[in-house]
């Protein structure tokens, strides 16, 4: 009796498995040709424990570049904030989300 129990609550709990939503990521990659313009001056404000600053950047709004401020965000511990950037390639300029590393 044990035994149909288990292979009935494994049976329901594969078809449950089966009919929950897809988990998908999609990654989006910006490559233009505009020249960001250059970086402005933050006034970074003063430390906090537990916080990291993220410094501003230029963003692509899809047809120009506009600015995003600085911001704090939760630090994780083990880790550094890589700043988001625009790398430049010939004439073309590919944009790095700021992410965290190791």
């Amino acid at each position: 009796m044990a035994t149909r129990k288990l292979l009935l609550a494994t049976l329901w709990l594969a078809a449950a498995a089966s009919m929950a939503p897809a988990v998908s990521s999609a990654g989006v990659s910006i490559d233009i040709d505009v020249a960001p313009p250059p970086a402005r001056v933050e006034v970074v404000p003063d430390a906090r424990p537990g916080w990291v600053w993220a410094p501003g950047y230029w963003a692509w709004d899809g047809h120009q570049h506009a600015w995003t401020g600085g911001h704090w965000i939760r630090e994780r511990r083990g880790y550094h904030w890589v700043p988001d950037a625009w790398v430049g390639n010939g004439p073309h300029y590919h944009y790095m989300r700021g992410h965290w590393e190791r």
